[in-house]
């Protein structure tokens, strides 16, 4: 876009009061939020695009947009005014300026999320994880975890009604670690298909569980039929956790 300068905008965002990240007819969303307060900002509609879509009552302790502007603004203030603007679910951490084709979802190399899980009833965070009162096994869940690094195609794991055909993903890191009284899934990857993270959870766990062996994950897998696996992980125990861009694409 000529005498545009672009923008990366890292944030972060609890994602229990929103319909997700994308704009959707009547629908409160991540998304519309930031366009909205980017609108009031700068008086004039404002449009972003993110490294990628969260689920309804999903979270994201990191995600990235870029956005497109035509003049000099101080981005010191900028971060503070829609800070304040935006709802409290909603924090702004920083703004980037980035070379003009800079892409926060095309150029991201890899993404992180958490999966977390409590075993008992705190007020406090139970809109933040999966609260179970069985706890699964940690070792069986990581042995059937490792299966994920030796596949790239994961339609068993994809939303069915989605326009993606190609289901192709390369997992880097996939696994489970007790912290206190959580389990914490860390799961890495190139890119992600929807509703992917959540699907390997709820499969895991109903290994852990007893519920399913260890070997079938490699056939669940390899049937590419959602049926196969497990029913999902409900939504608010999921962040977003880490978007890695290459450095060549910063101007600051």
């Amino acid at each position: 876009m000529s005498g545009f300068q672009r923008y990366f905008m890292e944030l972060s965002y609890e994602g229990s009061a929103f319909h997700g990240w994308q704009i959707q007819n009547n629908s409160h969303t991540v998304q519309e939020s930031i366009e909205t307060a980017l609108s009031t900002y700068f008086k004039s509609p404002i449009s972003i695009m993110g490294s990628g879509r969260t689920d309804t009552g999903v979270h994201a302790s990191m995600q990235v947009c870029h956005f497109d502007y035509s003049e000099n603004f101080d981005r010191e203030k900028l971060l503070r005014g829609l800070n304040g603007i935006l709802p409290k679910q909603i924090a702004i951490h920083s703004i980037r300026k980035v070379i003009p084709d800079a892409h926060a979802r095309f150029d991201a190399e890899e993404r992180s999320y958490v999966y977390r899980m409590l075993f008992r009833k705190n007020p406090f965070i139970d809109h933040l994880a999966w609260t179970s009162y069985v706890r699964p096994d940690i070792d069986l869940m990581n042995q059937a975890a490792s299966a994920l690094l030796k596949h790239e195609d994961f339609e068993s794991f994809s939303k069915v009604k989605t326009e993606v055909n190609n289901f192709r993903c390369q997992i880097k890191k996939a696994v489970w670690e007790q912290n206190g009284e959580e389990l914490l899934f860390h799961i890495t990857a190139n890119r992600f298909l929807r509703g992917m993270v959540r699907a390997i959870v709820g499969t895991l766990v109903e290994i852990g569980m007893g519920r399913r062996q260890v070997e079938e994950m490699d056939a669940i897998i390899e049937s590419r039929d959602r049926k196969k696996a497990g029913k999902s992980a409900p939504a608010q125990g999921l962040f977003l956790s880490k978007i890695v861009y290459p450095e060549k694409i910063y101007l600051d």
